[in-house]
């Protein structure tokens, strides 16, 4: 393998199993720890083999080209010869079609299979010189760029044009242009089986349809992971000859500052979706003669076909991340967002956030497919929960009123300009607002945040069960969705609410509803006990509604109620006001969307610094979606850190020999938490350097924190280190672990009885996940108690149920059991993985619970993690191994 150093033994591994497993079209689950090059054995041995299998692939081509030229030869002197006698006509092959029959059919194969090669063949040639001529002639570039420099000078010679004549027209003229509302109507609308669908290309984008290539997709969670990866492929031996496409959403990639303004991703989506509408609109408004001229409309200047097929070029000839991508589309004055697609087809690897990929309607959209490609998805640990995530969808009542009361103004408004079809569907999603606002147990004429809730608490329903309930199982909502979908209505109605205000809370009220409003919400502030007298009653809801049209939102639980119904629940959440309840859709088989992904392509790897424990890949993703056992291989290697640079401890009991279990029951006992405090203070003494303690959760954090400050526990500690707790908002993260980092620096430069800092963190916090503890950041790591998820939580205890009823026991142990054993497993592996970043770092370990060490649990610890642990019953000897720690790191240092 081709490698910018010499890997390390466990890279070439990797790289090895990497090649096996897409040579042969398998399933994989690849672990490799953080800060063993991961990235660049997946970049390494991936490239080489698809430049392998492209090269066996030309080759087989060229043989069978050099086949049917001597073919044609050996026709040639077959013909010349004297004719040989003809064979009988009505001889069969074993098929019982007679001989001529089933020669015809190969022949026919045979050759249709040569021209397609030819095809293959000469489009390749083009590309290749096409990219070639780019690469090295820098006259077409400047070329490029004097043309559309050119552009615009005549567009800015036409608006001034424009504004010329405007001025010497009448008032009323612009007048009238001012309140021209053309825009907001919706457009005549025809169902799927009304019409075909219109492709919106324009005419001379022939060449759009290019054959796709075999092609490696490789997703991330994060844009900046993707740009890393980016800046790792451009370093590796692969970057000056890899054709690279990097992709992202409309908000990382459209150049256009009038677009972008709009903040909101559905926003900019709609208003990039309308902009293109626009320009074909145009080009047959223009063809239309003797009728009255439209009022011409926003089109994206960006939006240019020739300027998009120049960035694509671009794009192909040399590797990119997302910042370039942009800084290019700006250049060149081309949207990076469509010119970017436009390179899938020709590019070898793909880069794109696993959202785009695992959501089947964005990966339509963006013109990707998986038939027979490789999918590499990175950093998979969370995949499960992410895959639940982007199927799953929320609405409040309030968002349900407020959409009810604009959609019922925009109709009301513009009923006699609406067709038959558009007046049909928008009474048929007004009536699904209103059953869903019943189903909370409200009114929609009534302000949501002034009706009380009769029944609180949490109902969940199965689809059919909330279908029938609601009253609206007589109501197609494929079809309600895909009217939402092509005739655009939540931005027509933005558009509306914009201009015409609509309503600042959720209804328009009239006298009468507002008298009975100050009545509503004098009566909750006594029922509900408010602390402040005269307090307004809370809005929440109103920034959002401000932002963005809540239709858009609720469109998405439309779209997740057509999940079959045994793949999803529907959670009924009433709490104090109508408006602060909600309906929630909760996928339970994240298996259904991934299926498709496995089916198509010829090889996924799923791979992670920290893939323990597998078993829920095995059985909720792939054994769900249908892969064959025998495809699926798994592949685990060691940390390059030598054995004696980590010390793992299960300590079983502390200083005072109470036995150290943090159950619900037990670890809000105060000898629980004196003891946890005692064995931080004894390791204060002897670390330098950073602690990090994680628990739980904030709520037990706090509690310990505020025992210890009552008991002078919380002194003793600070003697040693200056403690820093984890915040709760994310902008206040940046700032805590710049403090902490500093603190640690002065305390090893100035010496003296401060020996570093102590950090108080979270299991699933802001800390757990993404955030490298290297070094003097993380000579310890410590886990406190065992972080059991909330089994009494509705959707865990649905997962919970789901789950025994689908899936076979597996060791005699409940498969609920396994999924809250593997959740807990998960967030400590990912927390502990903080603390060893690279081959020279080295930190101790500590998990403080006996259970720790039963089989079951200890299992699921990663290996390299688990080969190195020792299991400590005392405190005493525990200790002694870390005192000879302490002692190796201040010598190292």
């Amino acid at each position: 393998f081709p490698f910018p150093y010499t890997p390390y033994l466990i890279q070439e591994r990797f790289m090895a199993a990497l090649y096996g497993a897409l040579e042969a079209g398998r399933v994989g689950i690849f672990e490799s720890p953080t800060g063993t090059g991961k990235s660049l054995s997946l970049i390494c041995g991936a490239l080489s083999w698809l430049r392998d299998f492209q090269e066996k692939k030309q080759q087989e081509e060229a043989r069978l080209l050099a086949l049917e030229e001597s073919g044609q030869e050996e026709k040639k002197k077959k013909q010349q010869l004297p004719s040989a006698e003809p064979g009988d006509p009505e001889s069969k092959d074993t098929a019982g079609e007679p001989d001529w029959v089933t020669a015809f059919v190969q022949k026919k194969e045979e050759r249709d299979m040569v021209d397609r090669l030819k095809e293959e063949q000469i489009r390749r040639k083009k590309r290749e010189e096409r990219l070639e001529k780019i690469r090295h002639n820098v006259q077409l570039k400047y070329a490029a760029k004097r043309k559309r420099s050119e552009e615009d000078e005549t567009k800015r010679l036409l608006q001034l044009s424009k504004e010329v004549l405007s001025e010497g027209a009448g008032a009323h003229v612009v007048e009238q242009l001012d309140h021209n509302e053309e825009e907001l109507i919706l457009a005549e609308y025809e169902s799927d089986e009304e019409k075909k669908v219109v492709t919106g290309l324009e005419d001379d984008d022939d060449d759009l349809e290019e054959e796709h290539v075999t092609k490696i997709y490789y997703c991330s969670r994060t844009h900046s992971q993707l740009s890393q990866f980016v800046r790792e492929v451009q370093k590796s031996p692969f970057g000056k000859d890899t054709r690279l496409v990097s992709l992202g959403s409309r908000q990382n990639l459209c150049v256009n500052e009038e677009v972008r303004r709009l903040g909101a991703l559905q926003l900019i989506n709609d208003r990039c979706m309308e902009m293109q509408k626009n320009k074909h609109e145009k080009k047959s408004d223009e063809e239309m003669e003797g009728k009255k001229r439209r009022v011409s409309r926003t089109v994206c200047p960006f939006y240019s076909y020739e300027q998009m097929q120049f960035l694509r070029d671009e794009v192909l000839v040399e590797v990119k991340d997302i910042e370039q991508l942009v800084a290019l589309g700006r250049e060149t004055k081309a949207c990076p967002y469509y010119g970017s697609r436009y390179a899938i087809p020709a590019a070898q690897l793909v880069v794109l956030p696993y959202q785009m990929l695992l959501h089947e309607p964005t990966r339509n959209a963006a013109g990707i497919k998986l038939k027979d490609q490789v999918v590499i998805i990175d950093e998979a640990h969370n995949l499960i929960d992410t895959i639940t995530c982007i199927h799953s969808a929320e609405v409040s009542g309030s968002q349900l009123c407020c959409a009810h009361s604009q959609l019922l103004q925009y109709m009301e408004r513009y009923r006699k300009r609406l067709k038959a079809k558009n007046l049909m569907y928008i009474k048929q999603i007004l009536y699904l607002l209103e059953q869903f606002v019943a189903v909370l147990g409200g009114n929609v004429k009534q302000n949501p945040n002034c009706q009380a809730v009769s029944q609180t608490g949490t109902v969940l329903k199965s689809i059919n069960d909330f279908l029938f309930q609601s009253q609206i199982d007589n109501i197609n909502l494929f079809k309600v969705q895909r009217y939402c979908e092509k005739s655009l209505i939540s931005r027509k109605l933005f558009g509306f609410v914009e201009r015409y205000g609509g309503p600042a809370t959720a209804v328009k009220t009239n006298k009468e509803n507002q008298k009975l409003a100050g009545l509503q919400n004098f009566l909750l502030t006594l029922q509900q006990g408010s602390d402040k007298e005269g307090d307004p009653p809370v809005e929440p809801e109103n920034e959002q509604l401000r932002t963005a049209s809540p239709l858009m939102q609720i469109e998405g639980f439309l779209s997740a109620l057509t999940n079959a119904n045994q793949d999803g629940r529907v959670i009924l959440n009433r709490q104090g006001t109508v408006g602060q309840s909600s309906l929630k859709f909760l996928l339970l088989n994240p298996a259904v969307h991934f299926a498709k992904v496995v089916e198509e392509c010829r090889a996924v790897i799923i791979a992670g610094g920290t893939m323990q424990p597998v078993a829920d890949f095995r059985e909720q993703l792939l054994s769900c979606a249908g892969v064959d056992p025998a495809r699926v291989v798994e592949f685990s290697c060691g940390h390059v850190i030598p054995p004696e640079n980590i010390l793992p401890i299960i300590l079983c009991s502390g200083p005072s020999n109470q036995q150290l279990e943090f159950t619900y029951q037990t670890r809000d006992l105060p000898q629980m938490m004196d003891e946890t405090g005692r064995i931080l203070c004894n390791l204060c003494n002897v670390v330098p350097g950073g602690v990090v303690c994680f628990f739980p959760s904030y709520e037990y954090e706090k509690q310990v924190y505020a025992h210890w400050e009552k008991t002078g526990l919380l002194t003793r500690l600070a003697a040693k280190k200056k403690i820093f707790q984890e915040p709760k908002k994310t902008n206040q993260v940046e700032q805590v672990l710049v403090e902490y980092a500093k603190c640690i620096k002065r305390c090893s430069q100035a010496g003296g009885q401060m020996t570093g800092a102590l950090l108080l963190s979270v299991v699933g916090g802001k800390m757990s996940e993404g955030i490298n503890f290297s070094d003097d950041l993380g000579r310890c790591v410590i886990m406190v108690g065992m972080p059991y998820p909330n089994i009494k939580s509705p959707e865990l205890q649905e997962k919970m149920t789901w789950l025994d009823k689908t899936t076979p026991r597996a060791a005699g142990q409940a498969p609920s059991r396994v999924l809250i054993e593997n959740l807990c497993m998960k967030a400590v592996n990912q927390s502990i993985g903080r603390a060893i970043r690279h081959q020279k770092d080295f930190a101790s370990i500590l998990l403080l619970d006996h259970r720790y060490a039963r089989p079951a649990i200890f299992n699921k610890l990663p290996q390299w993690i688990r080969e190195r642990t020792q299991v400590k019953p005392a405190f005493g000897s525990a200790f002694a191994e870390l005192r000879k720690v302490g002692t190796f790191i201040l010598c190292t240092a």
